[in-house]
């Protein structure tokens, strides 16, 4: 993915505590809902761990972010090779929505409508609990959003860890305490 496209993919506060980002994604839905919701798919641009569609159910996120692209870039300090964060279902209607307890940092809320061959993904993040966390979740959501959507158009992803680094700086200036 290039520097243009990511452009218009900023993250946007709704509420001091919210985050929503969007991303326009070749279709079909079906499609793309698979890369939220099956681990082996999801692994190859956010985090691997089965869920079962159903709310209330419990699962594990595992990242291995020096997976995701390649080259990985260089991994900020401070960031492991692998970390698993324990979540649970809120609520799921497929192909369409998908909420989810994103551990203790708030509440993440994927939602699909299609947009003639292609599908708009929005993604919110709420009750993010302060600032520093709504800056690291702003630019891990937009670079895993970006590795999403190279994988899904076909394109490959731009060094995950480096984009992030970029990122954070630049949601610094953009989201000021």
């Amino acid at each position: 993915m290039n520097h243009v496209a990511t452009q218009g993919a900023y993250g946007v506060l709704t509420e001091p505590d919210t985050l929503r980002m969007q991303r326009l994604l070749p279709g079909p839905i079906e499609r793309v809902w698979a890369y939220l919701t099956e681990s082996d798919l999801r692994r190859q641009w956010l985090a691997s761990g089965v869920m079962e569609m159903k709310a209330g159910a419990p699962f594990t996120l595992t990242w291995r972010n020096d997976e995701l692209t390649d080259p990985p870039g260089h991994r900020p300090p401070g960031f492991s090779a692998e970390h698993s964060m324990e979540c649970h279902i809120l609520a799921v209607d497929p192909p369409r929505r998908l909420v989810f307890a994103f551990g203790p940092h708030g509440e993440v809320t994927f939602t699909l409508e299609p947009q003639g061959k292609d599908v708009m993904l929005t993604l919110t993040h709420r009750r993010v609990p302060n600032h520093d966390t709504l800056l690291k979740v702003s630019a891990g959501w937009h670079s895993h959003l970006d590795v999403l959507t190279a994988r899904i158009r076909g394109d490959r992803p731009r060094p995950f860890w480096d984009d992030m680094s970029r990122l954070r700086q630049e949601y610094e200036s953009r989201l000021p305490a």
